[in-house]
């Protein structure tokens, strides 16, 4: 069973930045994609970014690119999602997935794991 266990939310305000992580307890991390979606209340689930096996191709929403990078780091079976110049639009609960295989893009299904999520609220 896989585990994926988000932090880093909380509370900015606009124009600052926040680093989420989020761990993986999986043996494969390393051959899996991965993905971050946010959510508010009301409203289906959001891509954000994904990030293939080795990193080597991110993926981003129009809504986010240019302000928010997705990296990974297999030795700690991490994955992060940098985000800077925040806005409050970008307030919701932020969800790590991991891709069902070494590539995906932003379609929900394409993940088969799921974190608890983290709140990231942008507020002045």
């Amino acid at each position: 069973q896989v585990q994926l266990v988000e932090s880093g939310g909380g509370l900015v305000q606009p124009g600052g930045s926040l680093r989420l992580s989020c761990a993986s307890s999986g043996r494969t991390f390393s051959s899996h994609s991965m993905g971050w979606f946010r959510q508010t209340p009301g409203k289906e689930r959001e891509f954000v970014a994904a990030i293939s096996w080795h990193g080597g191709r991110t993926y981003y929403a129009d809504s986010v690119k240019g302000r928010f990078t997705i990296s990974r780091d297999n030795a700690k079976s991490s994955v992060y999602l940098q985000m800077n110049s925040l806005k409050p639009e970008d307030t919701a609960v932020y969800y790590c997935g991991r891709g069902r295989g070494s590539y995906s893009s932003g379609d929900e299904y394409e993940y088969d794991y799921w974190g608890q999520g983290t709140q990231v609220t942008v507020s002045s």
